[in-house]
């Protein structure tokens, strides 16, 4: 009943959100489901909720919220061919490269999945995940074009994800290599998530707490878009956006999207690509252009991302003023302010 709830307030697509296992068996330090062990849920309580959502839609849409699909595939799979019949429902998943071989593509678009969400990360780094060995930078461009073209042989969508920020990346070349992954596979949908520390959720964090690179802005930014709370190791704040912007521009600019609608064949996949390069993309990147218009001209914005104060600048105080709105009012007294080494604080306490 909650979920019809939320799906009723969907004006167009209503896609139901299912966990088929939790945790995760890769170790990326930066990941918080790296220290939660995997763990498939029940087969035969997924099975009962895929035969049911068969009696409330004509074809549900369904998107796995696991860390990463099918790490037990033909589990998986044969749970699915057990429990509905073959393409009766769409599915979209996120899954690690390495565990999407072409015959298991082939078992997956035979079942109905429409749409899958790879993590890349980094070119020089966790190739365990995507089976790419000791490849890095320029040929494991070339690996990893290759793969992901494979996968739009199966799927109509497919979206690259990628991690800004990490300490393995220095100069432009990580940047510039997304860029030439980008003419490789161009119909794949790159996303860009800002390097972000949780608390306590990653082993890394306690790291950049100790080295005093973390910056205590307020949950409210820390969507992995709106603000990187973890000062990069080989760049400048400028150098940084300055990569960041260039490497959005070209992938969402109207020549990027253009050939990106044009290199998919399938008509939602293809419709959903332009709308969102068009939209949320290009409202990323103004905000992008605007902090980094800030880092020039805004001396106490500079100040809170070197770490010489911890005063919430008034340009992220307006940000979410604004998008609280009435709800402004009721924000309690301190909310926006943490103490962002509790971690180490915390661990000092226990040694």
């Amino acid at each position: 009943k909650f979920i019809e709830q939320t799906l009723k307030k969907a004006p167009l697509v209503k896609i139901v959100a299912m966990l088929g296992s939790i945790g995760c068996p890769y170790s990326c330090e930066f990941c918080i489901d790296s220290t939660v062990p995997y763990q498939p849920l029940d087969f035969d309580v997924l099975k009962d909720d895929l035969r049911f959502l068969l009696t409330k839609f004509r074809r549900p849409h369904v998107g796995w919220h696991d860390p990463n699909f099918g790490i037990r595939f033909d589990q998986f799979l044969d749970a699915i061919e057990d429990a509905i019949p073959p393409d009766s429902i769409d599915f979209i998943a996120e899954a690690s490269l390495g565990v999407l071989t072409e015959d298991r593509m082939r078992r997956l678009r035979d079942n109905g999945f429409k749409g899958l969400m790879p993590g890349i990360e980094s070119w020089y780094a966790n190739g365990k995940k995507s089976k790419t060995g000791g490849s890095t930078g320029a040929e494991k461009v070339a690996l990893l074009s290759e793969h992901v073209n494979m996968l739009l042989r199966y799927v109509p969508y497919v979206q690259t994800n990628f991690v800004v920020g990490l300490d393995v990346d220095e100069g432009p070349e990580p940047f510039e290599l997304t860029k030439r992954f980008l003419d490789n596979v161009p119909a794949a949908f790159p996303a860009y998530c800002l390097l972000t520390a949780f608390g306590e959720a990653a082993p890394l964090n306690l790291e950049y707490q100790r080295a005093g690179r973390i910056l205590p802005f307020p949950f409210h930014f820390l969507n992995n878009h709106h603000a990187m709370n973890v000062k990069p190791k080989h760049y400048t704040w400028r150098e940084f956006y300055d990569h960041l912007i260039s490497v959005s521009q070209y992938s969402f600019s109207w020549r990027a999207t253009l050939k990106r609608t044009r290199a998919i064949k399938a008509t939602v996949p293809r419709y959903y690509t332009a709308v969102r390069a068009r939209s949320s993309e290009s409202g990323r990147l103004r905000w992008f252009s605007e902090v980094r218009r800030q880092l020039d001209s805004n001396i106490g914005l500079r100040r809170y991302f070197e770490g010489e104060t911890t005063e919430l600048p008034e340009f992220f105080l307006n940000r979410v003023r604004k998008d609280l709105g009435p709800l402004w009012d009721w924000l309690p007294e301190g909310a926006l302010y943490h103490d962002c080494q509790a971690y180490l604080n915390e661990a000092k306490k226990v040694g």
